[in-house]
């Protein structure tokens, strides 16, 4: 016998309760799925495209300056490579760590060079309010067919591939640089 305030349980609420169940558990499964397909997918050679080192050196981007970038030039000593954009939080979180790497280590014969897959008065506007310390140029949209070329499939920015003074490829990175990366990519060459 039930007690007077208590409402005994409908089918209706019973269905409401199992409906409720299966939500959240397939929820929880889709995340579970999720994770382990990105753990799957960061652990992932991701090779690079035949050529795709050789198509780097050879390409030129405009610079802020107007005088296009030829990264020929840059050929020779290691390189510290960002692919980032204005619209990217994390790769605006990034800039001042990647600024300070290169003050710290061009003396040593880092380079470091900013790709901006963004549009120019976007990229200037910002860089006059938070400047850096060492040089960007425009990839623009091209330069999501590099990235990709370089491994990054997914195209995500940010992007950063260390070269070594070979002009091959040492490492990369999707996501954001922390000091750990950057203390662990100084000792490459």
């Amino acid at each position: 016998m039930t007690e007077m305030n208590e409402v005994p349980p409908t089918s209706e609420g019973t269905a409401d309760r199992a409906r409720r169940r299966w939500l959240v558990g397939a929820v929880a499964g889709a995340a579970a799925v999720g994770g382990v397909g990105l753990a799957w997918w960061r652990h992932q050679p991701h090779t690079l495209i035949q050529g795709a080192e050789s198509a780097l050196w050879a390409a030129e981007f405009a610079s802020l300056e107007a005088k296009p970038l030829v990264m020929s030039t840059l050929r020779g000593k290691p390189l510290l490579l960002n692919f980032w954009a204005t619209w990217c939080p994390p790769c605006v979180e990034e800039l001042p760590l990647l600024s300070a790497f290169y003050q710290e280590n061009a003396i040593k014969g880092w380079q470091v060079l900013g790709l901006a897959v963004d549009q120019i008065d976007p990229v200037k506007r910002f860089l006059a309010k938070s400047p850096v310390s060492f040089p960007v140029a425009m990839a623009g949209a091209s330069g999501m067919e590099l990235v990709k070329s370089l491994g990054n499939l997914s195209g995500g920015l940010p992007f950063t591939v260390v070269l070594g003074s070979d002009g091959l490829v040492l490492h990369r990175k999707m996501g954001k640089v922390s000091t750990d990366d950057l203390r662990a990519w100084v000792e490459l060459r």
